[in-house]
């Protein structure tokens, strides 16, 4: 049985997103799509959550339950759904998102964002050097091949505070030892968003008309391509100098080190193929790194974020979020 929040939206023109479906709302990016989501006043939002969940949801959304060794419960949680968004963490079953894309076309989904909502999964070189994104165009092609959806991958390069303030095998700071391993020689701009730009990117994309009403930006415009945003181009050295004023320190009170990107990149792949997952992280953020600029989606690709009409954010304070949670120990996982 489904909880109903009490202020759901009549349903609206055709050529507008009413009801969004997402999986992960509780996650670690998934909530603050449903927070930008609800923000908006234009979306019905439905959490689709295991049986066993006991993850507190925000008043405001309908909660339901299914169970993916039941597909007949996913495809009930869709119905009248206009859109599916997925987010799952790295760990997730891969056939997972294969259930919920087979359930959201036999319950007539017209749209699904992917698990996607990270580096550029268009990019195959980049995708085919690291093992989950080799999977990526897989799912677009199913979405495709059952002809009853669209898909839309949504691209903001890594996390800034969760990957400034997490683990060092991320952009390679260590805020309690007042560490920094430098890539190279920390120059390697990146495309990198934080995680309220993430959730506004996302509500602003589905609350655009699904076809053009004459001016600005519609979601067909995106159909069964990539959706491209950054709040930052930044390399470590810009994080570095961010860091040195949030901190009012001094390049003297940290310890820098350097490191070959590639050796980096390679010792995370050697050690993924012994079987060491959590290298995954080391390999894939080195990998990015790499100067043939598959990390900087805002350069090779462009930005969508003025179709979007999303403002520009402030480093400084962004930086200082990151700096409370890597010493709070918020950002150490995903979940």
């Amino acid at each position: 049985m489904a909880q109903q929040p009490t202020n759901t939206l009549p349903s609206g023109s055709s050529n507008y997103l009413k009801n969004i479906a997402i999986v992960g709302a509780s996650g670690t990016s998934g909530k603050f799509i449903v927070k930008s989501l609800l923000a908006t006043g234009k979306h019905n939002v439905t959490a689709l959550t295991r049986d066993s969940s006991t993850a507190s949801m925000p008043p405001g959304i309908t909660v339901q339950k299914v169970n993916y060794s039941n597909p007949d419960t996913l495809v009930s949680a869709l119905q009248n759904q206009d859109a599916l968004i997925i987010t799952m963490g790295v760990r997730a079953p891969p056939d997972q998102q294969t259930k919920l894309i087979h359930a959201a076309a036999e319950a007539g989904v017209k749209w699904i964002l992917p698990n996607e909502f990270g580096y550029d999964t268009a990019n195959e070189p980049l995708c085919e050097d690291i093992m989950p994104g080799a999977q990526k165009k897989g799912y677009y092609e199913l979405i495709e091949k059952l002809g009853v959806s669209k898909w839309v991958g949504f691209v903001c390069g890594f996390w800034y505070e969760f990957s400034l303030g997490g683990s060092p095998d991320r952009f390679g700071f260590d805020f309690r030892k007042r560490e920094v391993v430098l890539f190279d020689d920390g120059m390697q701009p990146i495309s990198v968003t934080t995680f309220p730009m993430v959730g506004k990117g996302v509500a602003r994309l589905l609350s655009l008309p699904v076809k053009s009403e004459g001016e600005g930006a519609c979601l067909e415009d995106f159909a069964n391509r990539h959706c491209y945003v950054a709040s930052f181009v930044i390399s470590q050295k810009d994080m570095l100098d961010s860091v040195l004023r949030v901190t009012k320190t001094g390049i003297e009170d940290w310890r820098v080190t350097k490191e070959k990107t590639k050796e980096r990149y390679e010792k995370g792949m050697a050690r993924m193929r012994s079987g060491d997952y959590s290298a995954l992280v080391l390999g894939m953020y080195s990998r990015n790194f790499f100067p043939d600029g598959s990390g900087n989606h805002s350069v090779t690709r462009g930005s969508d974020n003025e179709k979007l009409g999303l403002k520009k954010e402030d480093l400084d304070e962004s930086t200082e979020i990151a700096v409370q949670q890597a010493l709070q120990g918020v950002s150490d996982s995903y979940h």
